[in-house]
């Protein structure tokens, strides 16, 4: 079992724009990406616009990784929200027990369930106010 921390950056429908910043001035690597509309199960109310916004994009930055994505709806991105620390297992039974542990006494934000695009996935904030991505990576 493998635990990882990653920076996820969460944008105001610049992720592209700041993917492609990061290639140029970084040499940050796409390894995968995403958009809204590409995933399963979309609101058929996203209109093409919406649907060409990152839902979720891995770079590599030497031996470190970058998350992105922009956020949905073009919501405004709350103090706090806009830098958060993705823990990525490849065990859905640990990613749950991190998450279990980090929402005492803070707060969910999304619930711990299985999405499209991993098997278990939940974002809280914990009691001091550090927001958590909580990422189960498929098993190759």
């Amino acid at each position: 079992m493998t635990v990882k921390l990653t920076p996820y950056i969460t944008l105001e429908g610049t992720a592209k724009e700041a993917i492609q910043f990061y290639e140029q001035t970084i040499g940050a690597k796409v390894l995968s990406i995403i958009t809204y509309g590409e995933m399963p199960e979309m609101p058929n109310t996203f209109n093409d616009e919406l649907k060409n916004l990152i839902a979720h994009a891995k770079l590599q930055v030497g031996e470190t990784e970058l998350m992105f994505s922009d956020a949905p709806g073009g919501l405004h991105i709350a103090d706090g929200k806009r830098v958060t620390i993705c823990i990525t297992t490849n065990d859905v039974e640990k990613s749950k027990q991190i998450y279990e542990a980090l929402r005492q006494d803070g707060q969910v934000n999304i619930p711990f369930q299985e999405e499209s695009f991993s098997p278990g996935f939940g974002d809280v904030t914990d009691k001091y106010g550090v927001t958590f991505q909580i990422f189960t990576e498929y098993q190759n």
